[in-house]
């Protein structure tokens, strides 16, 4: 891994070769979007859901283990999901795309960010508040089968403190049971990364809003190698930063595109789903959106799946969260669209 100020080389396999500084984060590549596609897209709705209902939006996805995905809709809509408090948000998928699980149901606002911890136990950060029910605004801790174990925030209160969020985007925990919470979702809101220990006492945090190293603007998703190195979705910035767990600032990459979802596998292949570039001033101009796939420990992009719509869009588009399972294949959660889509690798 570079270290700050110094020069890497980056390449995407079959493209052009370009290098970059993490310094300043400014360098892109000649053509962003010269990156082979190795995947098949997987035809109409992967996973169906229960009781003839239809998928709400989706920002968001993460990989269970044994071929299962866990995954959370927004109730149909992409508005309240109190509103249809008898309706499960969250849902366990197994390998042939079927719902084999649910909870969350009266619990949730607006489900945003996902998080499997290495005990099995999924979190949610819900980055809406309803202050005439008190909830949301909180990040939560259930059991695989959907018993509340802690939440961190206070219910239905926005703001900013040890324990008070405002639209948290995503959580993850590290393998010592430190807990990471990205806040928030509105550029003019935290912007900060908020670090508690597995009992869910506050221990510090970083960030503030601005375009220099350390700096965030929307603190989108979450993410961590097998160094221990926490990855930014630094999106309203449209690059990723890379911090050690104490905050401090190792390197800023602009090869992924502007990130919504990031996700790490145990191979320390990287996937960041861009679904934002080139849909209005100054998101990225000139990038296309979709998932691009590449190492960790060297920031180079070997593969790319990207929108069908290849030119500007109006607003996001195709997958805004991300995840993989050990057969290789990609899973793209989408908010425009309103669906889980699945790629497969072709032989």
């Amino acid at each position: 891994m570079s270290k700050p100020g110094s020069t890497v080389c980056f390449a995407a396999r079959l493209a052009l070769a370009a290098c970059f500084v993490t310094s300043n984060a400014i360098a892109q590549l000649e053509n962003p979007n010269v990156v082979p596609n190795p995947y098949d897209t997987v035809p109409g709705i992967w996973a169906e859901l229960p009781d003839g209902r239809t998928w709400g939006a989706t920002s968001t996805v993460y990989y269970a283990g044994d071929g299962h995905i866990w995954a959370a809709e927004r109730c149909g809509g992409n508005t309240n999901c109190l509103d249809t408090p008898d309706i499960d948000p969250i849902f366990l998928i197994n390998p042939q795309g079927r719902i084999i699980k649910s909870f969350g149901a009266g619990l949730i606002v607006w489900p945003h960010g996902i998080h499997v911890d290495f005990e099995g136990n999924v979190w949610i950060a819900d980055a809406r508040g309803d202050t005439e029910r008190m909830k949301g605004h909180q990040v939560h801790k259930f059991s695989a089968d959907g018993e509340l174990l802690m939440s961190l925030g206070l219910p239905g209160v926005a703001g900013k403190g040890n324990n008070i969020f405002d639209q948290p985007n995503d959580v993850f925990v590290a393998p010592n049971g430190d807990i990471f919470v990205a806040d928030g979702h509105s550029s003019d809101g935290n912007n900060r990364i908020v670090k508690y220990n597995s009992a869910g006492e506050y221990l510090l945090e970083w960030g503030g809003k601005g375009t220099g190293p350390g700096q965030l603007d929307v603190p989108h998703a979450l993410a961590m190698d097998s160094q221990g190195r926490l990855f930014v979705a630094d999106r309203g910035n449209s690059r990723l930063q890379i911090f050690e767990q104490d905050g401090t600032w190792v390197a800023t990459w602009t090869q992924f595109g502007r990130p919504s979802g990031l996700y790490i596998d145990g191979n320390d292949m990287l996937y960041s789903a861009d679904s934002e570039s080139n849909t209005g001033p100054g998101r990225n101009p000139g990038w296309y959106r979709g998932i691009r796939i590449g190492s960790a420990a060297t920031g180079f992009v070997s593969a790319f799946i990207p929108d069908p719509n290849t030119g500007a869009a109006s607003g996001t588009s195709v997958a805004e969260g991300v995840t993989a399972d050990e057969q290789g294949n990609v899973y793209g959660a989408e908010v425009a669209q309103r669906m889980l889509r699945r790629y497969e690798p072709r032989e």
